[in-house]
């Protein structure tokens, strides 16, 4: 398997929970959850039992349905996997448990007798349907998986140097050469079109082929989509999902959906958004009404954009209705030939980096009083009690007007302010220009 980040994280929870939580797992589907639990129980465990309930059988799901007998319980779960467990030395993996919400619930009777470690993984688990008839366990961790970051990409291709080399460049506040830099964009964009996704990564692997690294991601998509009608059988979700790379090439302030939906009230768009949202595959950044260090008590819930989870998937959405061979995007992109119109690609992967790190979403627009000019800054977080605006430029271009209006307007809340552009790190006064690929040391 590759080598995942979030594997520190599982030793972790093991060492600091003892046996008094289960670790639930959750994120968009193919991103690896399965893989990374079973080598983490492989390794750290006497010994393991999976359960897939995506194909186990009637009678283990209805030994979740009553749980008053452990001994029972244990002793029939031995039988049917052929595994012996060790108290406090084995582990038990409920894989895509949100298809036995009784399982997830016997999670509290399970911790509290402590013999042994729980872990959950599943997609779309919080997901209403998957939800609304069980009691959650508050023993349970959550952690979320993303896609593979670009430091787990170059971990996957042998690549162990350029990323503590970027950061010691980001962290001295000084540029990597002009011919360096060029390199590291090229190594980046590839990223950006293969993706994070496993599957993909493998793919282009084994066979150093974008054509079928391609097929690989429209599989994945095809996936969701059969998702989103299970969840929504009107199709409603997978409109919006679709409409994605759309809605952002109109550079407009909002993703608009009157424009994807005529008609819907207000009400049910947002409980649409929040299940497309729930299932781990898009991104949303919200407006912050006030940009502070409280964005999350101004966001306004009925203005926002989204992004794919995963920009890989994203480049293959752009030109799902076309077929591979109509599609020039991973030619121009990989040579940065990427037209003005595509540079939204860009925003995408901050979005993905921003979000991987741990940072929720917000971005900010406003009217100039005076020049009677919008402005839009395309990301806003918050790092101490103060935030920092980020402008993206899927160019070298350095102008960073947006940004200047914003200083105006808040100097006294703003700590760092970042142009994201794609020439190499430079400060221009107390502009930081800092090349796309530094994003995840923010």
């Amino acid at each position: 398997m590759f080598r995942r980040k979030i594997y520190e994280k599982l030793v972790q929870w093991k060492q600091e929970s003892a046996g008094k939580t289960a670790l639930l797992i959750e994120g968009a589907r193919r991103v690896g959850k399965s893989t990374v639990v079973e080598e983490f129980a492989r390794n750290e465990y006497k010994s393991y039992i999976l359960i897939d309930f995506s194909k186990a059988a009637k009678s283990v799901r209805e030994l979740f349905e009553d749980v008053s007998d452990l001994n029972y319980l244990f002793l029939q779960l031995q039988l049917q996997y052929k595994v012996d467990l060790y108290e406090r030395n084995s582990v038990i993996i409920f894989d895509e448990v949100q298809l036995c919400p009784m399982a997830r619930q016997a999670i509290k009777s399970l911790v509290q007798d402590g013999r042994y470690d729980y872990m959950e993984t599943g997609s779309l688990i919080s997901i209403r349907k998957n939800v609304k008839d069980i009691l959650i366990p508050s023993e349970e961790r959550k952690l979320n998986m993303f896609p593979m970051d670009y430091e787990e990409f170059l971990w996957a291709l042998g690549d162990t140097a350029t990323f503590p080399l970027l950061r010691s460049c980001y962290e001295a506040q000084r540029g990597i050469g002009e011919q360096a830099h060029r390199r590291l964009l090229r190594d980046f964009r590839l990223y950006m079109l293969i993706g994070g996704m496993p599957q993909a990564v493998r793919e282009y692997i084994d066979t150093n082929n974008f054509r079928k690294v391609d097929a690989v991601k429209r599989d994945i998509l095809s996936l969701y989509e059969d998702d989103f009608m299970k969840i929504d059988s009107t199709g409603k979700l997978s409109l919006l999902f679709d409409a994605i790379p759309a809605q952002l090439n109109k550079n407009a302030s909002r993703y608009q959906v009157s424009s994807v939906l005529e008609g819907d009230r207000v009400d049910k768009v947002l409980e649409l958004i929040t299940e497309l949202k729930a299932s781990k595959t898009v991104l949303v950044s919200y407006h912050a009404n006030d940009p502070n260090a409280g964005m999350s008590n101004s966001k306004n819930l009925s203005r926002f954009k989204m992004f794919l989870g995963d920009t890989g998937l994203f480049t293959t959405l752009m030109f799902k209705d076309r077929d591979f061979t109509e599609n020039e995007i991973y030619e121009k992109l990989l040579n940065d030939k990427l037209s003005a119109n595509l540079g939204y690609l860009y925003e995408n992967v901050v979005a993905q980096m921003l979000a991987s790190n741990g940072n929720e979403l917000f971005y900010y627009t406003f009217l100039n009083e005076k020049s009677k000019h919008n402005y839009e800054v395309d990301f806003v977080i918050a790092r101490k009690n103060k935030i920092c605006p980020l402008e993206i430029k899927s160019s070298g271009y350095k102008a960073h007007t947006s940004l200047d209006t914003f200083m105006d307007k808040f100097s006294d809340r703003i700590l760092r302010r970042y142009l994201i552009y794609t020439k190499d790190f430079r400060k221009e006064e107390d502009v930081i220009c800092l090349p796309v690929y530094m994003v995840p040391f923010l």
